[in-house]
Formats: structure tokens, sequence, C-alpha cells
């Protein structure tokens, strides 16, 4: 990144300030709604998704420990908000994990089943469905324990070649947990399996980008505090409200999705 352009360095730096309001916001999409305006300006994916994966990481377990100590102390002033039960829906993460983790680790290794267009457009054609869905109030729910294992298995195996398996997880989890419980939850789940990515990363020698986070972290921590804010509001707000967020969020990262692709289909 040292010789790029000053206008350049600030649009990444912009775009990691958004980055983190979406991760910090909705507890998806932070790399998938990112990720294709980072590459319109410096077309390096093995520069960015390092620089993700640390940052994804160290907001995610600054939240969950945040949650916690707000609800250890909600406990202790004896509050009956469902908050004070925790953010985090461990029963659902014990089921994700284990379908998620083998396809994750078969992801890593790079045993691919399916062309990447193949996977990425049906993903993003799931992604678009389920965000009509919720935007038109009429949440989409699986009734399939077949369906919600099979999505998740598949979220997994895209975990492990890339970091847009939100779009997949994400309807499983929402359909599964509590809304209070929906972000943290979702945190959890990818700090695991970006831990895992970013090990690969770290195993095969490539370039971790250490100097960068310097001043890329920064700019995340801006967008993250703007995210908090942002989900604060969505709890305040009614269900309706809830659920369109969300499906406005996932239409996004579809459309970004399908124009990625059809962009790379005509080039």
């Amino acid at each position: 990144m040292a010789d790029l352009a000053w206008w350049q360095m600030t649009l990444i730096g912009l775009l990691f300030v958004w980055g983190g309001f979406v991760r910090s916001g909705l507890g998806f999409g932070g790399a998938v709604l990112t990720l294709p305006f980072l590459l319109m300006v410096y077309n390096a994916p093995l520069v960015y998704l390092p620089i993700i994966s640390v940052h994804l990481l160290f907001f995610s377990g600054l939240t969950i420990l945040q949650a916690h100590l707000r609800a250890r102390s909600a406990r202790r002033d004896g509050a009956a908000a469902p908050e004070a039960a925790g953010t985090v829906n461990w029963p659902f993460l014990r089921y994700a994990f284990a379908l998620m983790l083998v396809p994750k680790l078969i992801g890593v290794a790079g045993v691919l089943t399916l062309p990447t267009t193949v996977v990425s457009s049906f993903i993003f054609v799931v992604v678009g469905a389920y965000a009509v869905s919720y935007i038109l109030q009429r949440p989409f729910k699986s009734n399939s324990p077949r369906v919600d294992a099979g999505l998740l298995m598949l979220g997994g195996y895209v975990s492990g070649t890339s970091l847009i398996a939100a779009p997949l997880v994400v309807p499983v989890a929402a359909s599964r947990v509590a809304r209070h419980e929906l972000r943290d939850t979702l945190f959890v789940l990818w700090f695991v399996l970006v831990a895992i990515k970013l090990a690969a990363f770290a195993w095969t020698g490539v370039d971790l980008q250490w100097r960068q986070h310097l001043w890329l972290l920064p700019c995340a921590a801006i967008g993250h505090v703007l995210g908090l804010r942002f989900h604060a509001y969505t709890l305040r707000a009614d269900t309706a409200v809830f659920f369109r967020v969300l499906g406005v969020g996932l239409l996004a990262v579809s459309l970004v999705g399908l124009a990625r692709m059809v962009s790379q289909a005509l080039g």
C-alpha cells in the first residue's frame, strides 16, 4: 500500500470505517459489504483479508467481553431484562460448530468441490430471497432441519475459501436465536471461524500486514463505535424495524455479490 496515491489511502480508510460500522451494527457483512469496494481501489485481496480478519477478531472479542460484563452487572443488580441472562446463544453455537467445522477445514485446505462462481452465485441468490422476505415482513423460516443444516455446512465451506459465509448463516441464526442474542452469537461464531482462517494465513506465510493496522485499526474503531450506537437503536425499535434493517443489509450483500459475479463474467 505504500505506493498508493493519497486519495486511494483516504478511500481505503473510509471503507474501513464503513466496515467497522456494519460489523458492530449488524454483526455480519463487514467483509462482504466492504471488500468489493476495497478491490476497486486497490485490487489485492491477500492484502485486505488478513487485515479484515484481525479487525474482526479484535472487535468481536471486545464486543463479546463488554456484553458479558453488562450481563453480569445486570444480574448482580437483579435486572429482569433479557440481556441479563446473557447475549450469546451457546446451544445454537454448539449446533452450528458441529455442522460447520469440517466443511470449514475442507475449504481452508483448498479442496474445491464446485467452481467459485457457482458457489458464490448460489449464495447471493439465496441471500436475495431471504432479504426480500424480511423487507416485506415475511421472514423465511425453514421448518426443515435438513435445509438449515445444509446452509450451515455450505456456509462453513465458503467461510474456509473466503469471508462471505454470513449470507448463508445469518438467516438460519435469525430464525433460531432471540433478537437481543443475534449479533453477539454471530460474533462468537465469526471469531472461531476467522481464527482458523487467520491461522492458515500465518501457516502459509501470507503477510498479515501488521504495519497497516497502525492506521486502519483506528479507522475501523470509529466505525465500530458508530455501529454500536446503531445496534442499540435497532434493539429499541420494534421487530418490524429490526427485520427490515436485517433485510436491507442482506439485500445489499446479495446485490454487491451478484454485481461482482456479472463483472467477472463479462471481464
